[in-house]
């Protein structure tokens, strides 16, 4: 007998691994200007590719990853949200990592925190680690914004330069957060 697949269901969302049919909703948010504006630039097609990819990888070698969020109703893929391991020079290097992407007519119905929170109660049960860590621009209010609704402290002495930005990118500052594992 096959193992149960891999799912997060939360009222109103499922987050699982990425499918092959998930490319054109990711593409779709990764090209948007307001959804990269404290990203990055937004990506091509062939980035989307190689993003999913090191994301299904990540899950085939840890157990977690950024998984797709998709909305139980109808089945849209709205972005994606998760866990991986901290990114290599930075302060949370080797920490447990949580993040979030959501399409921009996703934002401000509460798709982002249901996600950050399953993902939260995910890693604690299945994680054995003592928090877990969120790092964004200090422009991108409503991530870190979401960060103190979800209980996550800024930590203002782990401020850094994001390693794979130009020092001079308006956004290579990061400032970091952490939630502690609960008691």
């Amino acid at each position: 007998m096959s193992p149960e697949p891999f799912a997060i269901p939360t009222q109103r969302l499922i987050l699982r691994p990425w499918r092959e049919a998930d490319h054109a909703a990711l593409f779709g948010l990764c090209s948007d200007p307001r959804v990269m504006e404290f990203l990055g630039p937004v990506q091509t097609e062939a980035e989307v590719y190689a993003g999913i990819a090191r994301l299904r990888a990540c899950q085939a070698d840890n157990g977690y990853s950024f998984w797709a969020v998709e909305r139980r109703e109808d089945g849209i893929v709205l972005g994606f949200c998760g866990l991986k391991p901290g990114q290599p020079g930075t302060p949370i290097e080797g920490c447990i990592e949580i993040g979030w992407r959501l399409a921009a007519d996703a934002w401000g119905k509460g798709y982002a925190r249901e996600a950050a929170q399953a993902s939260l109660d995910w890693g604690w049960a299945n994680l054995d680690a003592p928090a877990i860590w969120a790092i964004t621009a200090p422009g991108n209010v409503r991530s870190w914004g979401l960060m103190e609704r979800l209980g996550m402290i800024r930590h203002a002495d782990l401020d850094f330069v994001f390693p794979d930005l130009p020092p001079d990118s308006p956004l290579s500052q990061c400032i970091t957060y952490s939630i502690a594992r609960p008691a």
